[in-house]
């Protein structure tokens, strides 16, 4: 088997590393020949420092030399660079793999899923080829071997099927769903609920309070979904509420990260300037209000998170508001 992963952010270098330590042939691609040959020389990515190459895992600026017969193509880059990737890669792709996307969500222009997105940039006979993986996955605790599970999504069994032989370990144990838009969902919009429990901790308003927030967020979550012809019980599984609690919950949490510092008094400017890759939540924020809206939902989440990151509303103002309110806002006992 050869995977190509495309991207050496944390996440896709993560993949590129659980599958090569398989024994699979796995071809890493780099978007400039200087930050190939870097990584091909230190053998292993900065972003996980102590963690080295398996033998069989290699690094190429060439998308040719990448793709050349790999049966899995992983986009291990962000979500808003999601399209210009597949346009990059697609004339130089043979045969049919499987397109896997690795993004946890939503293109802000269009407000499509990643599977949306890469189904417009492919020809129609290749649709079928395409998988979601998302899941409650720190990657620095799965390239370190410690167990996990996670969830890949496909348009048809034999698509989803084929992705897990292709990516489990006995430490990394993935589950198949044919759920696509409820496990997309689940992983893209949960970022913007960790942004909010991150300004709830920094906040000092303790555990109570973000874990109203946290079911407050599931709610919402599954009225996407259930707008968008999802399972409702996609949200209960890992790619909904385990993806929820890791994500509110680790300091590993790009997104967490971002609503501490924002409720630090820190700009998001100097924020996202300080880190190393994307925090999806702040995109995504702005994608899901626009899709809400669109859709008729009511995001009383979103629709604060967006004030905080977009319009300079105080996060105490906007968590309070969350928090003080949560009969109007709809949380059910």
């Amino acid at each position: 088997m050869k995977a190509c992963v495309i991207g050496t952010t944390t996440w896709g270098t993560t993949l590129a590393i659980v599958v090569g330590r398989k024994g699979a042939s796995v071809a890493l691609w780099a978007r400039t020949a200087s930050e190939a040959a870097s990584l091909e020389r230190h053998r292993q990515s900065p972003s996980l420092p102590g963690i080295p190459f398996p033998p069989t895992l290699s690094v190429t600026a060439s998308l040719s030399q990448a793709l050349q017969g790999a049966d899995l193509v992983a986009l291990g880059v962000p979500s808003q660079t999601v399209r210009q990737n597949v346009r990059r890669l697609r004339p130089h792709l043979k045969g049919s793999p499987i397109f896997l996307s690795l993004a946890k969500g939503l293109e802000t222009e269009t407000g499509l899923r990643m599977s949306q997105v890469m189904a417009s940039e492919l020809a129609p006979e290749l649709h079928r080829h395409i998988a979601v993986l998302s899941g409650p996955n720190l990657a620095r605790e799965i390239v370190q071997a410690l167990p996990a599970a996670t969830t890949v999504a496909a348009g048809t069994p034999e698509t989803a099927q084929r992705a897990r032989e292709l990516l489990s370990t006995p430490q990394f144990y993935v589950y198949t769903s044919q759920d696509v838009a409820g496990v997309e969902l689940g992983g893209a919009l949960k970022n913007i609920i960790a942004i909010a429990a991150g300004m709830v901790e920094a906040l000092g308003y303790g555990d109570n309070a973000k874990a109203a927030l946290m079911t407050r967020g599931l709610a919402e979550m599954m009225a996407f979904g259930a707008a968008c012809g999802a399972s409702p019980d996609t949200f209960l599984g890992l790619s909904g509420m385990g993806d929820l609690v890791v994500t509110c919950a680790s300091p590993l949490s790009r997104n967490h990260r971002v609503g501490i510092e924002l409720a630090k008094g820190r700009s998001l400017k100097d924020i996202q300037a300080d880190m190393r890759e994307v925090a999806e939540g702040v995109p995504t924020t702005a994608a899901a209000r626009e899709l809400a809206r669109r859709l008729g939902i009511r995001a009383p989440v979103t629709e604060q998170m967006y004030s905080v990151l977009f319009e300079g509303q105080d996060p105490r103002q906007a968590v309070r508001g969350l928090l003080w309110d949560l009969e109007r806002i709809g949380l059910k006992e």
